[in-house]
């Protein structure tokens, strides 16, 4: 796997590499939504109760029919104070079995508030189909083409391993160390900073994209093992490293 570094032309400030194996959660690190939702397409509101770290796990949850913010539902998210550019951004993630019309992502995001462009990289495991992923995102607030690789087994059967290597120009995605999507020219790709997320929410109106919402009969939970960013030029900075 080639990790160029960025051309002197597209060099930009790069954030510190870090792996967090969630054996505590770290406030320093990581900034929780609370008493918000993201708009009129969500039915749950970010809570707090629904982010938690406990048995060396973060766990992010979602609770039906537990009101937030004027929804019905109460939905988890987390995402890092910090910006991050270039480089190789992973995690181990096991979803909630399947639930229609729920999202479980692990993605970056750059726009309002965090910057002012909304440059976005993006695995979303929609839980209508556990057995694929989508990877896509955004530059400058425009769709980029996505696609919907079949995982090795279900997201909610075992852990999986995810990653996405962001350099100028390029970025593939990897599933369990194997390479299943390559965003490159003649599309275009991010290029600005962008903050680390997870989060599991609902929608009752995304019908044709996350399918129509099913109340799960209990409580849901994401489970996040660890995550981890490398800067490029930088290899093995934990032993999970699809750069190891």
């Amino acid at each position: 796997m080639s990790l160029a570094g960025p051309s002197s032309a597209q060099q930009q400030a790069v954030s510190p590499s870090f792996f967090d194996d969630f054996s505590e959660l770290d406030y320093t690190r990581w900034s929780v939504s609370d008493g918000w939702a993201n708009g009129d397409h969500q039915n749950c509101g970010w809570s707090k109760e629904e982010v938690a770290v406990w048995g060396g796990m973060l766990r992010i949850g979602f609770s039906v029919n537990q009101a937030a913010e004027g929804r019905s539902h109460r939905c988890g998210e987390l995402h890092t104070h910090q910006a991050f550019t270039y480089g190789i951004f992973e995690a181990r993630i096991k979803t909630p079995p399947h639930a229609s019309g729920l999202n479980a992502a692990f993605f970056t995001y750059g726009g309002p508030p965090i910057g002012p462009v909304h440059d976005e990289i993006d695995f979303e495991i929609l839980l209508k189909d556990p057995s694929r992923v989508q990877t896509a995102g955004y530059v400058n607030a425009q769709e980029v083409p996505l696609a919907t690789p079949a995982l090795p087994q279900p997201a909610d059967l075992a852990f999986t391993d995810y990653a996405f290597v962001w350099e100028p120009g390029r970025v593939t995605y990897y599933v369990n160390r194997t390479p299943v999507y390559t965003l490159a020219h003649p599309n275009p790709t991010p290029s600005h900073p962008q903050s680390i997320f997870f989060n599991l929410w609902s929608s009752d109106v995304r019908i044709e994209w996350m399918g129509p919402f099913q109340a799960p009969g209990q409580p849901l939970s994401m489970e996040v093992d660890w995550v981890g960013y490398t800067a490029l030029g930088e290899r093995c900075r934990f032993p999970h490293s699809i750069t190891c």
